[in-house]
């Protein structure tokens, strides 16, 4: 498991960046649930975390691409390809992040430390 952050320092409707290798943002919704996902839009490399989050989904700010953040599934073009998800743990009021053992999904051009 990942530290993100203590809960307290991630408000509702707002989402941090985690430096990790690719990086994953964590988002806190309105309605008070935790997601996490990969940090990069699958289109262009452009940071989800930056971009505008309405009830479970995220829109990139870069070309408007929309995830679901529960899922990852892509809900507007130009993005193809799903983000990855990662499960979010809430220990002694800290959040973690469990990573995906799956490979990440990232635009071309691209490319994780360990590729």
């Amino acid at each position: 498991m990942i530290p993100a952050c203590p809960l307290a320092a991630l408000p509702r409707g707002e989402a941090l960046r985690i430096e990790t290798d690719p990086p994953i943002a964590v988002f806190h919704t309105e309605d008070g649930e935790l997601y996490a996902v990969d940090d990069t839009c699958t289109h262009q490399d452009a940071s989800l975390a930056d971009g505008w989050l309405e009830g479970c989904e995220v829109e990139c700010p870069l070309h408007a691409s929309r995830f679901d953040l529960r899922t990852g599934q892509v809900d507007a073009p130009p993005a193809k390809l799903p983000v990855r998800t990662h499960q979010v743990v809430v220990r002694d009021e800290t959040v973690y992040v469990v990573p995906s053992d799956l490979p990440p999904n990232l635009p071309p051009g691209v490319r994780t430390g360990s590729a």
